[in-house]
């Protein structure tokens, strides 16, 4: 069964066509890295895939439960670190997880003790005192993942989730989603930063104009050389730094 199973997706807004006819595979087991320019149409396919945004055409899998056909169902089986996370931002962290944590229905012991692990583990639970208004946006990444994590899910939906992120944080995160691979999960995970990409990932799509132009393992789509050098010719883009800007030379 696969962790993952985006089919025919489309998605337009207005005139624009954000996500064209998009279908991809994630296997169970996999650290999935899904890559594009800004505007490829990434975000829109996550939020489509986990259930936050109707598709106007295609649907989505997770280990095979239709996510539109049952939602309840679905939304349990994953955990999302969705872009521009909204959080209660007059409640601390441990409150937030509190609350969201007995709304799944989820037991009132576990939830306690899996909100001071993860607060523990984030490196969270010194800002008890500390209302999420006045979290860091390094903070609310942190606590998204937590809230992510809260449930136990067996796939992780993250969008960015190193972006804003300090090195010490980046490495514990690091730690936890190579913990939740080892245990079984499964993640898919947008990013940017390739030598990240690189580093956690094993297999990985490039989407552009709303659709995916490669997929595969890692070593499959750098095909012999770094992963950046592929994905500038997959998405057909073209560096003109060295272009123009004379007038900033001294």
């Amino acid at each position: 069964m696969q962790a993952l199973e985006l089919i025919g997706l489309g998605k337009t807004f207005g005139t624009q066509h954000a996500v064209a006819d998009l279908s991809l595979t994630v296997p169970q087991g996999s650290f999935f890295g899904l890559l594009g320019p800004n505007g490829a149409g990434k975000t829109t396919s996550l939020s489509m895939a986990v259930g936050l945004l109707r598709p106007d055409s295609g649907t989505a899998k997770i280990f095979g439960v239709d996510v539109w056909a049952n939602p309840l169902e679905a939304k349990a089986l994953v955990g999302v670190l969705p872009d521009g996370l909204g959080l209660p931002e007059r409640l601390t962290g441990r409150e937030v997880l509190t609350y969201l944590g007995l709304l799944r229905g989820l037991p009132a012991a576990d939830v306690n003790a899996r909100t001071a692990e993860l607060l523990d583990v984030l490196e969270l639970a010194d800002e008890d005192d500390k209302q999420v208004i006045g979290y860091s946006t390094g903070m609310r990444k942190k606590l998204g993942l937590a809230v992510a994590l809260l449930h136990a899910p067996r796939l992780l939906v993250l969008d960015e989730p190193f972006e804003a992120v300090d090195p010490v944080s980046a490495a514990t995160i690091r730690t936890i989603l190579n913990r939740f691979i080892a245990g079984g999960g499964s993640v898919v995970m947008s990013s940017h930063v390739m030598a990240l990409v690189e580093q956690l990932c094993d297999r990985v799509a490039v989407v552009t104009a709303g659709q995916v132009v490669a997929s595969g393992t890692v070593s499959e789509v750098r095909a012999g050389g770094s992963l950046e050098d592929a994905f500038v010719a997959l998405v057909g883009a073209s560096t003109r730094g060295a272009e123009g800007l004379a007038w900033l030379s001294h």
